[in-house]
């Protein structure tokens, strides 16, 4: 078995993350013999202290630019000659390589890229065209969600059967007590919403400070935090930030790693989600594993995702998204119930089902070659 991990390397992202869960539950569960791969020439000696124990890292250098642009266009050359014999090769991120003899799984994560791809930077919106050449040489297709995978079926015209759903797990974050960074609130604030994730287009942040407006005319102890880094395109949030009226009861974080992220969401009043689209959607089910309520926008997989855990917003109600801050912080029973039925739903969400279902997949592709 080899798995690309190069989301492990620089800034983790969801990517990133999925691939830290599947690779541990995958090792804990001992039955496969794996090798991690980094589709890079400079970093590729920074991923053997990344993977975790039981996980080894075979690889010759490879340089990701002209492999990329060659495996967009051609089936060479083989990942084999770069990592060695395998029966199947996994592509984490819509990316499989071409293979002499193993089988092959790619995941996509979600079709942004399709669906919006004014939403996208340059470098995504090549993906669409790898995923359907490895499809059409018979890759098989791994999702995080059956709303993925349903897309999946209709724009690439994949056999149902050769696209497998497998859910990811919950991101191991503590909700550690978060007394000191209350004292680092604006001034005039006690409580805070907590947003995160990458300040990018496809996370609507525009559309959260302008709801955040009227959370405020209800609730004038509140902050707006966010814990994100910022990506491409983030000139609109802050052209959104300039025009509010709240702009100095909003924080920018930046990224933070896990025992920071922990502390801030320990001490979040609610977790605001406002993507425009998800293909699965990790802080949600962060925030609900840690006790805290969750206001999402109904869009892609997230109401697959947190079901009764959350309250939902139609997609781009800035009003509706205002109501249901506002709604959360003031009423207790409320909160407390969104507590209880998020714990619930979050723990449906393990590292092991996700490995053993990633391996049941693994044994079909190998078989089925």
């Amino acid at each position: 078995m080899a798995i690309d991990a190069t989301p492990l390397l620089g800034t983790k992202t969801g990517v990133g993350r999925f691939c830290e869960g599947a690779l541990g539950a995958l090792a804990n569960a001992g039955e496969l013999d794996v090798d991690a791969f980094a589709v890079t020439w400079r970093r590729r000696h920074r991923l053997p202290p990344l993977v975790p124990a039981g996980i080894g890292v075979r690889q010759r250098a490879m340089p990701a630019r002209p492999l990329h642009l060659a495996w967009a266009h051609l089936p060479v050359p083989a990942v084999e000659w770069f990592v060695g014999p395998a029966d199947v090769v996994h592509g984490t991120n819509y990316v499989v390589p071409p293979t002499r003899r193993a089988a092959r799984i790619v995941t996509v994560h979600d079709l942004t890229m399709v669906r919006y791809p004014e939403l996208c930077d340059r470098s995504s919106l090549g993906f669409p065209g790898m995923v359907r050449r490895a499809v059409s040489d018979g890759a098989w297709v791994h999702t995080p969600s059956q709303f993925v995978a349903d897309e999946v079926v209709a724009e690439f015209g994949v056999a149902p059967e050769r696209v497998r759903v497998v859910y990811h797990g919950v991101p191991p974050v503590s909700a550690a007590s978060s007394t000191a960074l209350d004292r680092s609130l604006p001034p005039g604030t006690s409580r805070y919403v907590l947003a995160i994730g990458t300040i990018e287009p496809r996370k609507d942040y525009p559309g959260l400070v302008r709801a955040f407006s009227g959370v405020v005319e209800a609730h004038s102890d509140v902050a707006l935090v966010i814990a994100g880094a910022e990506g491409w395109g983030a000139h609109g949030f802050h052209e959104a930030l300039e025009a509010s009226r709240c702009r100095d009861r909003v924080m920018q974080l930046g990224f933070v790693d896990d025992d920071a992220l922990g502390g801030w969401l320990g001490g979040a009043e609610v977790l605001a989600f406002p993507s425009v689209y998800e293909g699965f959607g990790f802080p949600p089910l962060e925030a609900m594993a840690a006790g805290v309520p969750v206001v999402a926008m109904a869009v892609g997989a997230v109401p697959e995702v947190v079901g009764d855990g959350a309250v939902l917003v139609g997609p781009g109600d800035v009003d509706g998204l205002t109501e249901a801050l506002v709604s959360v912080l003031s009423d207790a029973d409320r909160r407390s119930a969104l507590i209880d039925k998020g714990r619930r739903r979050a723990a449906r969400f393990t590292w092991e089902e996700c490995g053993s279902g990633l391996a049941e997949l693994y044994s079909d592709a190998a078989r089925a070659r």
